[in-house]
């Protein structure tokens, strides 16, 4: 891996850069401090004045991570709009292409151990982030008469674990474990069994 080192004081964020490398390439506990310091080009020392530790450094990886996240799915939902289904579709689409095109932010958060609560700013970050799903659900299921109608958190946590292991599984698994279909498909469908049994999606809705 190359040495990346910083300019203009931006040591901090220069060590993250370098730890989303190693934990892309390595795992979150696949690297020491003294490693992403070097990477850095920097002193282990100078870790220290920014991080109280190697968790602490993931952690602002993390929340870093879910920023970018958040954007992404508010903008795949507005894309989607005006159709709820479409919009919920959207977020599902943007969760697989985050998990491809950020992989070291995408372990930080999902792989690396540490809590959405270690931080103030980790926690918000994460709740918009779902609270993205939380509005698609509430939307699709509008027409759906209130002593009928299923949790809009119990349905964007399904729906959020349906991602992630779509993910897990064949967006980001090494070679013996090629999906059948596109991961995109395959979400996709599950999505619309999943909300058709719960009846969030209108009888007559063709899609």
């Amino acid at each position: 891996m190359a040495k990346r080192g910083y300019h203009h004081g931006n040591l901090r964020q220069a060590l993250v850069d370098a730890a989303l490398d190693l934990i892309a390439e390595r795992g979150p506990t696949g690297f020491t401090l003294t490693e992403a310091a070097k990477a850095a080009g920097v002193t282990p020392a100078a870790v220290y004045r920014h991080f109280e530790g190697r968790e602490d450094l993931i952690a602002e990886a993390a929340r870093q991570g879910y920023e970018i996240f958040a954007d992404l799915m508010e903008y795949a939902y507005d894309s989607g709009r005006p159709s709820a289904l479409t919009a919920f579709l959207a977020t599902g689409r943007a969760y697989l292409a985050f998990a491809r095109k950020y992989p070291g932010h995408y372990v930080a958060m999902f792989e690396s151990g540490i809590s959405v609560n270690r931080n103030p700013d980790l926690a918000r970050v994460s709740a918009r982030a779902r609270s993205v799903l939380e509005e698609a659900a509430r939307k699709l299921s509008q027409h759906i008469p209130p002593g009928k109608r299923p949790p809009a958190t119990m349905v964007s946590a399904h729906i959020w674990a349906m991602s992630h292991g779509v993910v897990e599984l064949f967006a980001r698994s090494g070679p013996g474990t090629q999906a059948p279909f596109p991961p995109e498909d395959l979400l996709e469908a599950g999505i619309g069994i999943y909300l058709r049994g719960l009846g969030l999606i209108p009888p007559d809705d063709p899609t």
